[in-house]
């Protein structure tokens, strides 16, 4: 199974960015999906998740700015649209279907003026 992950780059404070992942590979059935993000000196942390019946999970500092979604075709491809950025959000973002303990290469988020 293989991760893309597209969409990261320097966005302004207080500004959007919509990030993508779409996986490919022998993938039976719709799985959970994840977005986790690591900034420099801190571990990796989870951002948010969409389960199989659409049920989504965020963390609370992502509550009521990031919204993770399935893409309406293709069920193997989630989207992470992030709002009302903040320098803290500066991370490399990962998309992860832990079903099959798989990662993306990982896409920069940069947050600043």
């Amino acid at each position: 199974v293989q991760l893309q992950a597209s969409g990261g780059g320097l966005v302004q404070p207080g500004g959007s960015l919509r990030l993508s992942c779409a996986a490919s590979g022998k993938i039976f059935g719709i799985k959970a999906m994840a977005w986790h993000r690591q900034a420099p000196g801190k571990q990796r942390e989870l951002v948010a998740s969409i389960g199989t019946g659409g049920i989504t999970n965020y963390a609370d500092s992502v509550k009521g700015r990031f919204t993770i979604s399935r893409d309406n075709y293709n069920k193997f491809t989630v989207y992470l649209q992030m709002g009302s950025l903040t320098p803290e959000d500066t991370a490399v973002y990962y998309c992860h279907i832990p079903a099959y303990r798989a990662w993306g290469q990982g896409t920069q988020v940069t947050v600043s003026s």
